[in-house]
């Protein structure tokens, strides 16, 4: 387990981002909200100096099963319970909802919650399986994150593109009126439908779109640039890199019955952004990629980008 994952599960098979502990079956969410240890509520008490002063306009999160400190908030700053995020997801999708995965990071800090969709999307013969994401500090440090995030489920890669004509994610503060926010997040999320939609007609397009081994090649270059001035080493570095890229495109079991067009090269693209280990792989390497699931994938979406631009 990672150095900074305090606790999470998974269903069946090692999901993309590789992190947690094995179940089989998908739960629902009051099992999981155990399996994941996310059983417990976030408190919030005075913050006092040293000297015994209370200081005003602030509160400290504190998790009601250790006493640990997970931050020090303004007292504008609303509690969104665990729980209470998987209720959210639970009235969002409906009865019979499963959790694939679920978490805590740094100490209870962070938390998480990945959710499959009921409707699975079929396009061109090929099954997307779309999740819902749901993230959340209680150190005060970041918003509440809602992410729809499709995946291809015959090689687990990631297909949560930027679209320009309809967004995928929506995030609020922890401020205000918490259940009407809720709500709000609701109203928006139903909104997944049209991104979902979107994305099978672009995945159409990328799909018409030939691509020639030359600018397969000025793409992997764009994407990973390499500079006059970097020593031989770095270079060599890149060049490793590209060569994982393009065996990628080319050799990647999954994209073999795929002809030479983007959507093959956007799947080789999210398979090296999420499989291919890195140069330097840091203790939180595997918790940034799932980072990315709500976030995006920088490389995936440049490499978007590019594609549309031909």
């Amino acid at each position: 387990m990672a150095a900074n994952v305090e606790s999470m599960f998974y269903v069946r098979e090692v999901p993309w981002h590789g992190l947690g502990t094995k179940v089989l079956e998908a739960p629902a969410s009051k099992d999981a909200l155990h399996l994941a240890g996310l059983d417990w509520k976030v408190i919030q008490q005075p913050v006092y100096t040293n000297g015994d002063d209370l200081i005003q306009g602030y509160k400290v999160n504190v998790r009601d099963i250790d006493g640990r400190h997970l931050g020090i908030v303004s007292d504008k700053y609303r509690v969104v319970q665990n729980e209470e995020a998987f209720a959210f997801t639970d009235a969002l999708l409906g009865q019979g909802v499963t959790y694939e995965t679920a978490g805590s990071l740094q100490n209870g800090k962070k938390v998480w919650l990945l959710a499959k969709m009921p409707e699975t999307m079929l396009v061109d013969g090929e099954v997307i399986d779309p999740y819902l994401v749901f993230s959340n500090t209680h150190d005060g440090s970041g918003a509440v994150r809602v992410a729809v995030t499709p995946i291809r489920v015959v090689c687990n890669n990631t297909l949560n593109l930027a679209l320009s004509t309809a967004k995928r994610s929506w995030s609020m503060v922890h401020t205000g009126n918490i259940e009407q926010k809720m709500e709000e997040a609701s109203q928006t999320l139903f909104r997944a439908e049209k991104y979902l939609q979107n994305l099978s007609s672009e995945i159409l397009n990328l799909k018409e779109m030939d691509l020639t081994e030359a600018m397969i090649e000025e793409y992997i270059s764009l994407l990973l640039p390499t500079e006059d001035n970097i020593s031989i080493t770095k270079k060599n570095n890149i060049y490793r890199l590209r060569n994982n890229l393009r065996s990628c495109y080319y050799d990647a079991p999954d994209l073999q019955n795929l002809s030479n067009n983007a959507y093959r090269f956007i799947n080789a693209v999210s398979d090296f952004a999420t499989h291919t280990d890195p140069l330097r792989k840091t203790r939180n390497y595997k918790e940034n990629i799932f980072a990315k699931t709500v976030d995006g994938n920088p490389m995936i979406d440049k490499a978007y980008r590019l594609l549309k631009m031909a």
